[in-house]
């Protein structure tokens, strides 16, 4: 996913671009012909992270909810650090609705996570 990283190596591209556009030296074809390699580079780099983008919003990996660690239950849609450690203190899971019927998560939180979670028992 893009991060502030990739936010803040755009506005520096474009902070550079119109930079190297002041340069009182070059001439009006260099000035064109070095807008365009920054625009490129901008779009190249956009569509990168447009990329990025989409694929963490459709990754879909499941969350043992019998193994998993604290920050992987945290990246789940809602889940706090409390959450997390809810769901911890209440293992083992037999199924991914006892996070329900234990009270850990509410219907309207289960609906968010249920197609993400999975119960494997522990050996």
């Amino acid at each position: 996913m893009p991060s502030q990283f990739h936010a803040r190596l755009m506005i520096l591209s474009l902070a550079l671009a119109a930079c190297a556009a002041c340069a009182p030296n070059q001439s009006s074809d260099q000035l064109k012909e070095k807008t365009a390699e920054t625009t490129a580079t901008l779009k190249r780099d956009t569509k990168a992270i447009a990329e990025g983008v989409k694929e963490g919003l459709s990754r879909k990996e499941s969350v043992n909810l019998n193994k998993a660690s604290k920050s992987d239950l945290q990246g789940l849609p809602g889940v706090t650090p409390q959450k997390a450690d809810r769901i911890i203190a209440e293992r083992p899971y037999a199924n991914t609705r006892q996070l329900v019927t234990r009270h850990v998560l509410s219907e309207d939180e289960y609906a968010q996570v249920k197609d993400r979670v999975i119960v494997t028992h522990p050996l």
